[in-house]
């Protein structure tokens, strides 16, 4: 046999290859109307440590108080968009996706918000707020995030305290350091903050959360050099506030 006839052969079995690769993916995994969907299969995904929200028996009973439970609906009644629109309703959701599979299953797929920080403002419920800012309301989740409490509002919270959040959950010595963050007003009306942490029972004065990485490492340097030679219960305050120093109060 010619090599032009090998080749024209090999050609066209793998032509007839790919045409069946693509039969195959499109028609066979496209669920057929007129069946009834049989399975409904929710996954809830979150972040490693992340408290959880939401499960997948929050969505199912979700879905049946919207009456939209695809369970047992033909496969051409089963609204996807509606389903993600109701999911998305969630204030704890951030994202979904809703598609129709063979053999009669529905699959949905549910990302939550993540939370950075749990903020517990003066004389207001506490609330957590995700590394986008937004504002979770509290539903008694057990959680080790930081806890910041004191003068705070919504919009000091969504924005300088979701940053330094984030800054602590993706910092693992600052993470497993700092336990609480106090927030108060100076003299001029302008919010600051202490850090109480978890090794130690000294106060650390940050001052306003401007240039707070910079603070933090000479905190850290401090905690490095001199921690380890007098201990920690030398010093009952420690104070970031000024540039190239760090200011602490003896016992």
């Amino acid at each position: 046999m010619s090599k032009i006839v090998k080749f024209t052969l090999l050609s066209l079995l793998s032509l007839g290859l790919m045409a069946y690769i693509v039969y195959a993916m499109f028609f066979l995994s496209v669920p057929d109307d007129e069946e009834r969907c049989v399975a409904v299969e929710l996954a809830v995904k979150k972040d490693n440590g992340a408290s959880a929200f939401v499960d997948a028996g929050d969505i199912e009973k979700m879905l049946k108080n919207a009456n939209v439970y695809p369970k047992g609906m033909l496969m051409k009644d089963v609204d996807t968009e509606k389903i993600e629109e109701t999911i998305r309703k969630n204030e704890f959701i951030s994202k979904v996706e809703c598609y129709k599979s063979a053999n009669g299953k529905l699959c949905v797929s549910v990302e939550q918000r993540v939370p950075v920080i749990f903020v517990i403002p003066d004389g207001k419920d506490g609330y957590f707020v995700d590394a986008q800012g937004k504002i979770i309301p509290n539903r008694n989740n057990a959680t080790n995030l930081v806890v910041a409490s004191g003068n705070i509002d919504e919009k000091y919270a969504s924005k300088e305290l979701a940053e330094f959040g984030q800054f602590l959950q993706m910092d693992d010595f600052w993470n497993n350091q700092i336990e609480q963050v106090y927030v108060m007003k100076d003299r001029k009306g302008k919010r600051v903050v202490e850090l109480v942490p978890r090794v130690g029972d000294q106060i650390v004065y940050l001052g306003a959360l401007e240039d707070y990485q910079k603070k933090l490492r000479k905190l850290r340097t401090f905690y490095d050099k001199a921690v380890g030679t007098v201990g920690w219960k030398k010093y009952a305050r420690v104070n970031l506030e000024y540039d190239n120093q760090i200011i602490c109060t003896k016992r």
